[in-house]
């Protein structure tokens, strides 16, 4: 399972899950992510957990939103949660350059009717991000993004989402305690690409602690979420 939390803690997010998250979870996001974890085993945890799709569910409610972009779609759980979420003319801009996982969830989200809310771009998201900008009638429109992606590139999408979402608009960044390692020493053992995510991870925490452009909430729901509301 994806997340920081182990031993005792475990247990608790077991029993979230079990008694709260499982129970809810819609049809056609179940039978995604059942689909996920048999196509592609392990690097299913690639996809946000039970709880974390319907905390964003819940927190796009609660903010209105009718327009969000997504960077980093893999087999598009999150993309799914999103989209349930939003009114029936909202939109998301749904960015990931592989597009053959992106075709594991794509029956899962026509059968849950959202299709039309999708616009799915088979692409690096950098190269979006600045055509949107470049556009000059994005700036400022989007209500919320969601970042799950190559984690090396996240400091270098937080400007141009700055530029794009609203003010009060959230950008949410995932896998920020990436497996806890983030709080752990240099010296202490570690696979080879938790190690490298880590010191990205670092630094983009560091620098959003120091962001005097946004209202920052760090969470630890999932493997770690960062909030970012932009104030100006």
């Amino acid at each position: 399972m994806k997340g920081i939390l182990q031993s005792e803690a475990l247990t608790k997010f077991t029993y979230i899950l079990e008694t709260s998250a499982y129970p809810r979870e819609h049809e056609q996001l179940k039978g995604l992510r059942e689909a996920t974890v048999e196509k592609h085993n392990f690097w299913s945890v690639m996809n946000v957990p039970v709880d974390e799709g319907q905390f964003i569910s819940m927190l796009l409610k609660i903010m209105n939103a009718k327009k969000t972009i997504e960077i980093g779609v893999f087999t598009g759980y999150s993309l799914l949660a999103t989209a349930l979420a939003l009114p029936q003319d909202g939109k998301v801009i749904a960015i990931d350059p592989d597009k053959e996982a992106y075709q594991t969830g794509l029956p899962f989200i026509r059968k849950a009717g959202v299709e039309h809310k999708i616009n799915f771009i088979s692409s690096e998201a950098i190269t979006v991000l600045n055509d949107l900008i470049a556009d000059g009638k994005e700036e400022g429109t989007v209500d919320f993004a969601f970042v799950d992606a190559d984690k090396e590139n996240y400091l270098n999408y937080h400007e141009p989402l700055l530029k794009l979402v609203k003010v009060g608009g959230v950008i949410a960044y995932d896998n920020t305690l990436w497996f806890g390692s983030v709080a752990q020493s240099d010296e202490e053992e570690m696979m080879d690409f938790v190690r490298a995510g880590r010191v990205h991870l670092r630094k983009l925490n560091e620098f959003l602690a120091s962001d005097p452009r946004i209202e920052l909430s760090h969470l630890s729901i999932g493997d770690g979420v960062a909030l970012c509301r932009r104030l100006y």
